[in-house]
């Protein structure tokens, strides 16, 4: 569906239309397939206004990625906060994140989608090696915090953990996307995961 935004739309909300448009266009197809004539026209804008804002397809990708984490660590920080323990937090990230506009669910997309991109770009590469770094710090810290608390067990490896929770990501969006994993077989392998962090 074409948004028409209005033309007064101030330069920091119009860019955050072209991000979110983009996201959802990049989610519903591939970086490589994807135009910005395509993401300008479902923004509802002209492709040079796209451009006022991002240099580059390249650009505006980058910026979506960011946006999305941002967007996913608010969510994780409520969840982890918000819960009587750090296990519990981690047990309510996981659930519920099933729909395509979950921003879970499109970061995932969008990880998978760029490493496929990044052996040949090497500012993309660059670019998703820091992000992926910011997760995992923040999955590892998330995790000391459960062991410090004791709801974690205090000899699991925090930095080694965090990767096989985003590993764990990774391949089920992976196994989404070839029909090899169903949600009851993603939702088992999160509830063993937790049973090892915590035994």
């Amino acid at each position: 569906m074409t948004v028409a935004p209005s033309t007064r739309m101030a330069a920091a909300d119009r860019r955050r239309h072209l991000i979110e448009t983009a996201i959802r266009v990049f989610s519903e197809g591939s970086y490589r397939g994807t135009t910005t004539a395509e993401i300008a026209r479902a923004a509802g804008v002209s492709e040079p206004i796209l451009y006022r804002h991002f240099a580059s397809k390249r650009d505006l990708y980058l910026a979506a990625l960011d946006h999305l984490w941002s967007q996913a660590k608010v969510l994780w920080e409520k969840s982890l906060f918000g819960e009587s323990t750090v296990v519990d937090g981690i047990a309510e990230i996981g659930r519920g994140h099933f729909s395509v506009h979950d921003c879970k669910f499109q970061l995932a997309e969008m990880w998978v989608q760029a490493l496929g991109e990044a052996p040949d770009d090497p500012e993309l590469r660059d670019h998703i090696r820091k992000h992926m770094r910011e997760v995992h710090e923040f999955l590892a810290d998330a995790i000391r915090r459960g062991q410090a608390e004791g709801s974690l067990h205090a000899d699991r490896d925090p930095e080694a953990e965090a990767w096989v929770f985003m590993a764990g990501g990774l391949f089920g969006m992976v196994g989404r996307r070839v029909g090899l994993l169903g949600d009851d077989e993603v939702a088992r392998i999160r509830s063993a995961r937790l049973e090892w962090m915590r035994s």
